[in-house]
């Protein structure tokens, strides 16, 4: 894997981060969204996708990858940016734990498509599937992602679709 490319996983980092960071300010619930650990771990939060937007997801990094990369960077980018603007106006607990909700479900998803579609470009894992077949009991990654593809692409759909609303 290229350096370039490192904006990916990174901005991943962050999303997951982020998401920890707002499922535990959601177990102070009972003490309000005004409390000192609950505000913390929306700040902290909020810094996570900044570092995301600002130093991870650049113009010149997103200029570097794969154009299958670069959706996912962009989609990254949005999702981080709404997310960022509705952590800074959050009124109440249950928006909160809305929004703790949604970064994790996206988190998942951004990062199961990541994982799959990098291992579907990965020449190295095709070379070793294709030349030692008869070394694997089970089915190889490219039998794994043919089968799953169709039930991943409606997943994926549904998830952009939902996230998208």
């Amino acid at each position: 894997m290229s350096v370039a490319s490192a904006c990916i996983p990174c901005g991943l980092g962050h999303i997951s981060t982020s998401a920890r960071l707002l499922n535990e300010g959601v177990r102070f619930k009972k003490d309000g969204l005004t409390s000192p650990q609950v505000l913390d771990d929306i700040a902290a939060a909020i810094g996570e996708l900044n570092a995301l937007e600002r130093i991870d997801l650049t113009p010149e990094k997103i200029r570097l990858l794969p154009d299958w990369e670069k959706e996912m960077a962009n989609m990254a980018l949005e999702k981080s940016r709404e997310l960022r603007h509705k952590l800074e106006t959050v009124q109440n607990m249950e928006e909160l734990e809305n929004l703790a909700a949604d970064t994790e479900e996206f988190y998942k998803m951004l990062n199961r498509e990541w994982v799959t579609k990098r291992l579907g470009d990965c020449p190295t894992c095709k070379i070793e599937t294709d030349q030692q077949p008869e070394q694997h009991q089970s089915p190889s990654l490219d039998d794994y992602v043919k089968r799953t593809s169709e039930k991943r692409r409606q997943y994926m759909e549904e998830l952009k679709t939902k996230i998208g609303s």
